[in-house]
């Protein structure tokens, strides 16, 4: 086998959440470039399905798309129910669904503290604990959850001290499941993203400026450069790693 055989996934079956847009829909392109089935599990329906219908035509890939709120753990019993039910298996899941507010905690509420904790962390419990069932009755599989270096670092000048903390619960998470998950065969890494132009980045060229001080690279990473990294940790390439996290910042956080 080649090296570039290695990064291939014929006939395996991938999840993503938070695959309709953005980092999530550029990993769920990715993953089905390299021939896996992919399902893309958002909230809304309509650009789900959409989603779904463009990866298909760009890749040539089986795709999926499930309505999906990470919240609701009955939805989330739906989406492996329906992907099994689709494809009989499931080898790939991506962590990738998130909700970021900037305020400051004087002005969060305890409430929306929860919410953003229980979409970016106890989200991705959900999900792991329905994929693992899955995956540990099978052969195994890889988990992938999109953390963030804001894992790492504060960010500044924005205030998204709910954001921190969930990501920061994301590398506590993936050190525990990748323990606790190998010897059924499962693999469980963190990819941490700096800032990436989703098309939703504060439109302020104060703060902008800010952030790409901070950086070693000019321009921010594209959501098409945080996939190849998610292809490599879904492959039997990266048969060796587990209970990593990358950085890919732009070199953020290395001063």
């Amino acid at each position: 086998m080649s090296v570039l055989d290695r990064f291939r996934l014929d006939g395996e079956t991938a999840i993503v959440t938070g695959g309709d847009r953005g980092i999530g829909k550029a990993i769920a392109t990715g993953l089905a470039d390299v021939g896996a089935n992919v399902v893309v599990a958002n909230r809304n329906a309509v650009v789900g399905e959409t989603a779904a219908t463009e990866i298909a035509d760009e890749t040539g890939a089986a795709t999926l798309a499930v309505p999906t709120d990470v919240t609701d753990e009955a939805a989330v019993e739906g989406l492996l129910e329906a992907t099994v039910a689709e494809f009989g298996d499931v080898d790939v899941l991506v962590n990738n669904a998130g909700i970021v507010r900037h305020n400051a905690v004087a002005d969060k509420s305890v409430a929306e503290w929860e919410e953003t904790i229980d979409v970016n962390l106890t989200g991705a419990y959900r999900c792991s604990k329905y994929a693992g069932e899955v995956m540990k009755a099978g052969d195994g599989g890889v988990i992938i959850n999109v953390s963030s270096m804001s894992a790492f670092v504060a960010n500044y000048p924005q205030r998204q001290v709910d954001y921190q903390a969930s990501k920061a619960g994301l590398e506590g998470f993936k050190t525990q499941l990748a323990s606790e998950w190998a010897e059924h065969g499962i693999r469980v890494n963190n990819i941490n993203p700096g800032y990436v132009d989703t098309g939703i980045l504060v439109d302020d060229d104060s703060v902008i400026d800010a952030w790409k001080a901070e950086m070693l690279v000019d321009e921010f990473a594209d959501p098409e450069d945080i996939a190849p990294l998610a292809v490599y940790l879904a492959s039997d390439a990266a048969s060796y790693v587990t209970g990593e996290s990358v950085v890919i910042d732009g070199g953020y956080t290395v001063r």
